[in-house]
């Protein structure tokens, strides 16, 4: 049990000595058997607006694995933080009161939108399994539903 932390503590000091071993993920060397695909890399939402900014506070970083039963719409909420999803197995609707939408498979990543009132619709034969990231502040909440009773 000892010998694969004694080799990840060689890769680990190899690469504290090797500056040219230790690069960002875009730069991983193939020797290292590393392998990164970008799921999600931009300064927009699904909506193609901005990001906002980030807020000033201490940063909470949330995690959640999300299940919404097949044909289940989730009400008109928004997000007052930053977040971003993964979708896990099968497909997801998303949409806005000002009538933009769009559609998420199984692998697709989305940037969600923020401050902004959607819905979203499990769509498909199987429930929609997903992991959301959010990314705010300590006392922010990370959902917020605008009139719970009103399904879009």
């Amino acid at each position: 049990m000892k010998r694969p932390f004694v080799h990840l503590s060689l890769v680990l000091a190899s690469s504290l000595l090797w500056p040219s071993l230790a690069k960002s993920h875009e730069g991983h060397s193939l020797s290292h058997g590393v392998m990164v695909e970008v799921l999600a890399n931009s300064t927009k939402m699904w909506n193609g607006n901005l990001l906002p900014s980030y807020p000033h506070g201490q940063p909470k970083v949330k995690i959640l694995r999300i299940q919404i039963p097949k044909g289940t719409t989730l009400p008109w909420h928004y997000h007052p933080v930053i977040n971003a999803a993964v979708i896990l197995q099968v497909i997801l609707e998303l949409k806005s009161k000002d009538g933009s939408q769009k559609i998420y498979q199984k692998s697709d990543a989305l940037i969600e939108v923020v401050n902004t009132i959607h819905a979203s619709k499990a769509c498909g034969t199987k429930d929609v399994d997903l992991t959301m990231f959010y990314a705010g502040e300590e006392a922010m909440p990370t959902t917020e539903l605008t009139d719970p009773k009103t399904n879009p």
